[in-house]
């Protein structure tokens, strides 16, 4: 029990203080989670778009794929990223693995089907509201397209959030791919279960305080988005 409030201690010393090396891993986290939400985003609302406003032979199919892959392990894709990445794999030339690009990679290919899986549901139900007007108009896809990704602009943000969500927590697939090297491609959830193996639990609870914050933060956001448009304060 010593153990454990003297830790708390220390944890709660290191973020008062802004210890360097949980600055440091804290920042690298949100340099890396960022990224990958970003270029997620880029990929997953355009295709939720698409989704919504066009019929095309594979779209049911399209969409159970997305569906069954938002449960796929993240293990799972840090093991099909690293034989990509490895020497012997087809992007090995690049030298990627174990660097912060292979752990965007990674988030990227565990977050698309999460957002683009909400963002499509958000936006069928404002198509059906849009549908008969912009057909009259006699707008192209693309043009129906902006106008469902600009409307639906705060369903979409919850979407990037809880993508957000899911990859800031990610430790499977970033362990695999990133190696958890020191001052490399140490992120938050991996230091947290290196420093918990090596006994300092004052660096764990601090990191993973951290974490905790960020979770709350973001479904704060989330809950306060979605209470903002039942509301129909746009």
């Amino acid at each position: 029990m010593s153990d454990l409030w003297g830790g708390l201690s220390q944890a709660f010393y290191m973020l008062v203080s802004l210890d360097a090396d949980l600055v440091e891993i804290t920042l690298r986290s949100l340099q890396v989670t960022l990224t990958a939400l970003v270029i997620a985003s880029l990929i997953a609302l355009p295709l939720g778009a698409l989704l919504a406003v066009r019929r095309f032979r594979i779209r049911r199919l399209t969409i159970a794929v997305l569906n069954a892959l938002m449960g796929l392990p993240p293990v799972v894709v840090g093991l099909i990223v690293y034989i990509m990445l490895s020497r012997s794999g087809p992007f090995g030339v690049f030298g990627l693995l174990f660097t912060p690009t292979a752990m965007i990679i990674a988030q990227v290919i565990i977050i698309v089907p999460l957002i683009a899986s909400i963002a499509h549901q958000a936006l069928r139900e404002l198509w059906s509201d849009y549908h008969d007007l912009l057909i009259s108009m006699n707008t192209t896809h693309a043009q129906r397209m902006k106008t469902l990704l600009w409307d639906g602009r705060r369903a979409l943000l919850t979407a990037a959030l809880a993508g957000f969500g899911r990859a800031i927590g990610e430790v499977g697939a970033i362990m695999v791919v990133g190696g958890n090297i020191d001052h490399h491609t140490r992120v938050l959830t991996t230091a947290i279960a290196l420093e918990t193996g090596k006994g300092d639990f004052a660096l764990a609870l601090a990191l993973g305080f951290v974490l905790i914050a960020m979770a709350i933060a973001v479904n704060l956001v989330i809950h306060w988005l979605t209470q903002t448009e039942k509301e129909g304060r746009w």
